[in-house]
Parts: structure tokens; C-alpha cells; sequence
């Protein structure tokens, strides 16, 4: 038996229904976003940059022009420490053979950004928001908490980059535990850029992406790797000699390329832009720039990162500890302790990277790859920042101030940072991006399937919703990437050999792969697959989409036919 809400929902077209407006497949419509009073304060959207009017071309660069600013932004989660230190290990240990592995998961971020960004521009709200207005409560809860998770490991990244880059420009005159606390201050400074206006702000970060681009380029340059290898390990897709360490790598790749928080930052970055969203026009259009900015922004993050590879590559690949102490011996380098007199492979990672730099092409190597590192750390402690933001605000509607926002979370991620950076040394502070990696890999899950499950949903996205390609592809894209991620979480466990740590995290996957498997489901009522609303509210012969379902009563209880 259906309530009266359920029956105008199905048989008329009312104007809107749970903040969604529900009308006739040939009339466009979203969404509606929080009344002007409802909305949460906000860091970036005191300004709206305007988009210029010019109906009389196909392509305008001054249209993308004001586009351009948030897939820059969005690209930055691409050349974070956690990132470069990947990039490095990945060269250092495969040489040129996973850069197409790099190709691909760009590629496959570029598609996940895509959905993040037209979410944002169809309904006008962010992907917390909307996962605020559609799951229930306990599950929200629980998500916002996931995610939380992962921009506070993200955010620690960040902290041992800035806290490593600092140690190297002073020569080690500004310990690590300081550089942690100075990560504080600069945060909090940065803060202060957008009150300067919005693309100013933008501005900025574009500064901080050159200097990493010079910076990466210089080493790039001062090593001449052999461009016929990069070109071969970058399109052909066989890696010749491998085995678990390049497997396990190729993993890490994946794993630091495709960030969960990302997802979220996205999706809200492009609310910055005045686009009218009753228009289907202006809507689709926004959409194309956008695809075209995210594009661009990152095959700049790409080339970057094929730097960083392609350095460590021919530099360092198959390197030994001893090559590589005798030759800080001969160099006269502080750092020769580092490299234990053996043959074994060179083991590298940030800080162990820009002293072998220093070792092998000189002083100037190691201080602008110190420069790379700091702008790296920087500019992702900025958007992480804002992430946290905007994902706080989406999913609990709390008006916190910026400020209060910064506190909480960079204490966090400061404290046990710290902690390691006073009583330990660095190469247990870098050895602290290991695990972090493997908990921003098992979040991931928790932003690619909303991303799929909204986009995926006519009530939501009306003629934007994804069509049956992008619903198949998205779906085993997720599948695989989720996939690729857990066996390195796998891995990294099993490496533990520690009993108790064994059944801890049996445990601890009993319910993490529940609350997937809840999303799941959601997921693929919302593909279309009606068997699997088993609570039956989806009635056979009514003409509207199965995605009714979840936007409407989803805290209720399932109905009771008589």
C-alpha cells in the first residue's frame, strides 16, 4: 500500500519533491540548491566568477578561461608528497616500465573527476551534500566519518613533505619535528589568500604547480633520460622481468594517483562559476569546459610526475647501497650513513631522494628538488584543507569558521606526526606514508561508488544522468580500481606478520566490506537493477525511474503492502 506522497510522486509532477524537482523527460530541471539563508560558511564561494556571453562560436578560450581554476586545484591531489614519493620508488625500482601505469590511472581519474564535476554543475551541491540529502542517517554518519579518515592521512603526507623539505633547504638546521610545527603557522597564513579574491587564489596555486613543474623539470633536464624508454614504458603496457616488488608498485600507483577526498573537492570546486542551471544550454556547456580544464590540468600533473619517474629511472634504477655511498663519500655529503655498505637495492624515498640527487649531479639537484617537494606540500595542505571543509559542512551542516575548521583536523594529523618526528627518525616518519597510503586506498570506495550511484540517477542529473556506456564502464572502472587498491591493502597487512594484527583486521573487514556492500546495493538500484529493491517500492508498469527510491524516504522504514 502506498502513502499519498508516494502517489503524487508517481501519477503527477510536482515541482519538487525532497529537494528534487521532479518533471517530464522533455523539460530540464535539478536539484534544487540550499536556499541563499541555508548556506553553510564557505572559505571559496564568497565571490562567483562570471562567465562571459559569446553564443556565436562552438569554442571560446575567454569562456575557458573563466573555467579555468578548479581543475587546477582538483590536479594538485596528483602531485602530492605521497604521489612524488611513489613516482620515485616506481623509477627507482621498475625504471621506465610502469609509466604506463601512470598513464592509466591518470586517464581513469580524469573520467572519475568528470562525473565529480558535472555533479556539482547539474544540481548546484557538492557530492557531501548530496549524499546528506539521499542515505540515511547511520550511513552517513558513517561515511562522513570514512572520509574524514582519508583527508586526515592525506593531510599527514602533506605534513612529513613540507616537514622533510625544510630539513633539506636548511641542511638539517631546521630539525623534522620543527618543520611539522611550522606546517601550522604557513597553513593558517595561506588561509588569509582568498579574502584577496578568488582568483588570486587560484592564481597562487597555479604559482605553486609552475614551481613544482620547473623545479621536476630541472631534474628532468640535469638527468636526460633516454626518451625512447620513456616513450616505450609510457604506451606500452608489458612490464619485461617483473615481479612482486613492480606488481606491488604498479598497486602503490593506483592507489596515490586516485584519491577519495579528491572526489568530494571536486564536485564543489565548480559551484565557484555563475552558470544558471535551469538552462540546459549554459549547464552542457559548463560541463564541456570543465572536461577540457580537468583535462589540461592534468596532463600537466602527468608530465610532471613522468618527471619524477623517469629521473629516478635512469639514475637509479638498479643502484646498490654501496654505488650510492661511495659516491656521497666522494662527494663529501652528511647524509653517507643513510646508504648501509651492502648490495642490496637502493631503497628510496623523499628524503632519500634528494640526497642521492645531491650525491650524483650536485648541491643545486638537492635543493630544488627540496623547492619541488615544499610547493608539493603546500599547495596539497591548502586543498586538503579545503576538502575537509567542504565535507564537513556537506554531510553534518555544521557552520563551523574556517579557522575552527583548520584546528581540529591539523591537529590531528599533526599530533601523532610529531610525535614520530621528536622521538624517532626520518626514516620512520617517511616509512609513515606506507600506511597511510593503505588507509587513504581502503576510503576510496567510499567517494567512486556516490560518485556512480548520483550520476547514475535521472531524478538527479535528469538528461546529464549517465547513459548505459558510462554506467557499464563506470562500474567495472570502480570495480577494478577498488579492486587493485584492496590487494594493496593485502599486501601491506600480510607484511605485518603479526597475529593479533591478523584477526584485528578480519575483523575490522567483516564490517568495512559490509557497509561496501550496502553501498553496492544502493549502487545498482540506481544502474537499474530492480530485483534488487527488495523492499519493493518500485512497482511493476509505473513509468517513473527505479532511482525513486532513493530520494524519497530513505531514513523509512520499507513500506508494507496489504
Amino acid at each position: 500500500m502506498k502513502t499519498n506522497q508516494e502517489s503524487d510522486l508517481l501519477e503527477e509532477s510536482p515541482p519538487q519533491q525532497n529537494g528534487v524537482a521532479q518533471t517530464s523527460p522533455t523539460h530540464y530541471s535539478s536539484i534544487t540548491p540550499p536556499a541563499p539563508e541555508e548556506e553553510p560558511i564557505s572559505t571559496y564561494f564568497e565571490e562567483k566568477i562570471p562567465v562571459p556571453e559569446d553564443v556565436t562560436q562552438v569554442f571560446s578560450f575567454r569562456k575557458l578561461w573563466a573555467f579555468t581554476g578548479p581543475g587546477f586545484l582538483m590536479s594538485i591531489a596528483y602531485l602530492d608528497p605521497g604521489n612524488i614519493e611513489s613516482d620515485l620508488q616506481s623509477g627507482a625500482k621498475a625504471g621506465f616500465k610502469l609509466l604506463w601505469v601512470l598513464l592509466g590511472a591518470t586517464i581513469i581519474g580524469l573520467l572519475l573527476q568528470r562525473l565529480a564535476a558535472r555533479l556539482g554543475v547539474v544540481t548546484g551541491m557538492h557530492l557531501a551534500e548530496v549524499c546528506n540529502r539521499q542515505y540515511p542517517t547511520v550511513p552517513r554518519i558513517i561515511l562522513w566519518l570514512m572520509v574524514e579518515l582519508a583527508i586526515i592521512g592525506s593531510d599527514m603526507q602533506e605534513v612529513i613533505g613540507c616537514a622533510i623539505a625544510f630539513n633539506l633547504l636548511s641542511v638539517g638546521r631546521i630539525p623534522l619535528w620543527a618543520g611539522v610545527l611550522i606546517t601550522i603557522i604557513d597553513t593558517f597564513v595561506f588561509l588569509f589568500l582568498d579574502k584577496y579574491g578568488l582568483r588570486k587564489l587560484e592564481a597562487f596555486f597555479g604559482f605553486l604547480i609552475t614551481i613544482m613543474a620547473l623545479s621536476f623539470g630541472y631534474e628532468y633536464v640535469r638527468v636526460a633520460p633516454n626518451q625512447g624508454e620513456v616513450l616505450k614504458g609510457m604506451f606500452v603496457p608489458y612490464c619485461e622481468g617483473c615481479g612482486p616488488v613492480q606488481l606491488e608498485q604498479a598497486v602503490g600507483i593506483v592507489g596515490a594517483v586516485i584519491m577519495p577526498h579528491n572526489i568530494y573537492l571536486h564536485s564543489a570546486l565548480v559551484k565557484s562559476r555563475q552558470v544558471d542551471r535551469a538552462s540546459k544550454k549554459e549547464v552542457k556547456e559548463a560541463n564541456k569546459y570543465y572536461f577540457i580544464e580537468s583535462s589540461i590540468a592534468l596532463f600537466i600533473s602527468f608530465l610532471i610526475n613522468v618527471f619524477v619517474v623517469a629521473v629516478f629511472a635512469e639514475a637509479f634504477y638498479d643502484k646498490t647501497n654501496m654505488e650510492v655511498n661511495q659516491q656521497c663519500n666522494e662527494t663529501g655529503s652528511p647524509h653517507t650513513d643513510l646508504f648501509p655498505l651492502n648490495n642490496e637495492t637502493l631503497q628510496v624515498d623523499i628524503y632519500k631522494g634528494g640526497v642521492v640527487l645531491g650525491c650524483f649531479f650536485g648541491p643545486a639537484a638537492l635543493y630544488i628538488w627540496a623547492i619541488g617537494i615544499l610547493a608539493a606540500g603546500q599547495s596539497s595542505t591548502m586543498t586538503g584543507t579545503y576538502s575537509g571543509q567542504f565535507v564537513m559542512e556537506g554531510f553534518l551542516n555544521l557552520r563551523w569558521s574556517r579557522f575552527a575548521r583548520v584546528l581540529l583536523t591539523r591537529s590531528i594529523a599533526i599530533f601523532p606526526t610529531l610525535l614520530v618526528a621528536i622521538f624517532q627518525d626520518v626514516q620512520h616518519l617517511t616509512g609513515m606514508n606506507d600506511f597511510l597510503n593503505v588507509l587513504q586506498s581502503m576510503q576510496l570506495p567510499f567517494a567512486l561508488i556516490p560518485i556512480l550511484t548520483f550520476t547514475s540517477l535521472t531524478s538527479i542529473m535528469n538528461d546529464f544522468a549517465n547513459g548505459l556506456v558510462w554506467k557499464i564502464g563506470g562500474g567495472v572502472t570502480i570495480l577494478l580500481v577498488c579492486a587493485i587498491n584492496m590487494y594493496f591493502v593485502v599486501v601491506y597487512v600480510t607484511a605485518l606478520n603479526s597475529v593479533l594484527l591478523y584477526v584485528l583486521s578480519a575483523l575490522l573487514s567483516v564490517a568495512y566490506l559490509c557497509f561496501i556492500g550496502y553501498l553496492v546495493w544502493q549502487c545498482l538500484i540506481a544502474l537499474g537493477v530492480s530485483c534488487l529493491d527488495v523492499c519493493g517500492r518500485i512497482q511493476v508498469g509505473q513509468a517513473r525511474h527505479i532511482d525513486i527510491y532513493l530520494l524519497n524516504n530513505m531514513d523509512g522504514d520499507c513500506l508494507e503492502e496489504n
